[in-house]
Formats: C-alpha cells, structure tokens, sequence
C-alpha cells in the first residue's frame, strides 16, 4: 500500500508553511542588517524556495512534510535507497511546472505515482 492523495497533499501544505515561516525570518534578520542590496535577497529566496524540495528529498528522503506525515521518496528500482539530488531536481520541476496537475495523478496508478515520480524514476512510501 502507498500513501494517497491526502497525505501527500498534508505533506506539501506543511511544506508550504515552514517555506513562508522561512521566508519571514530571513525577512526578519534582512531588516535588522538593513545594508543588504535586492540582488543577495533576490538569491536567497532563490535559493530557499528552488533547492528546498530537491536537497531535503535527496539528503533525507524528503521534505520535512514528507517526515512528519512519515512518507518517503525512494527510487522506484530499490524503495530502500533514497533518489539522487539530480533526479530529486528532474522531480521538483516537473511537480513545478505542472503544480496540482501532476499530484493529482496520484489517484490514476496502484502505485500512487505522481507524474513527477514518474519523471524521476521515483516512488512514494511509507516510512
């Protein structure tokens, strides 16, 4: 059995409220340096909101929504070993690119694949 539709949609809205609680504290300590130009803050949101998804999902088989829900991303060929960062970046811009699109085809396989598992070669488990 794999997880559904609603545990993956609790995981990304978790997900979604730790990156705006994020985005607020590096707000925070960017007024208190006050001297920070747009282009370093323009990077640093850059980088939270792009390389989030990919580096939690390859470093520790998912994001920190996925953990707590207790769903893991592995690789569809061995659901014991966790997906690389390139493949764990081919899944975040797919699932980017098509947004809901691609989390609602979850209900359309026996193996719960989104069509960003798909496109990285990858599976959704329980923990």
């Amino acid at each position: 059995m794999y997880p559904g539709l609603m545990e993956r949609i609790k995981a990304a809205l978790i997900d979604a409220i730790l990156l705006i609680m994020l985005m607020f504290i590096v707000t925070q300590i960017f007024s208190i340096l006050e001297n920070v130009g747009e282009t370093p803050r323009i990077i640093t949101f850059l980088v939270i909101f792009l390389l989030y998804d990919p580096l939690m999902t390859s470093t520790f088989g998912g994001t920190l929504g996925h953990l707590i829900i207790g769903i893991r991303v592995r690789k569809i060929n061995d659901p014991n070993k966790k997906i690389n960062l390139p493949f764990a970046i081919i899944r975040f811009l797919i699932k980017a690119f098509l947004g809901w699109i691609s989390l609602i085809t979850v209900t359309l396989n026996d193996e719960k694949r989104a069509l960003h598992d798909m496109g990285a070669q990858s599976i959704v488990v329980y923990k």
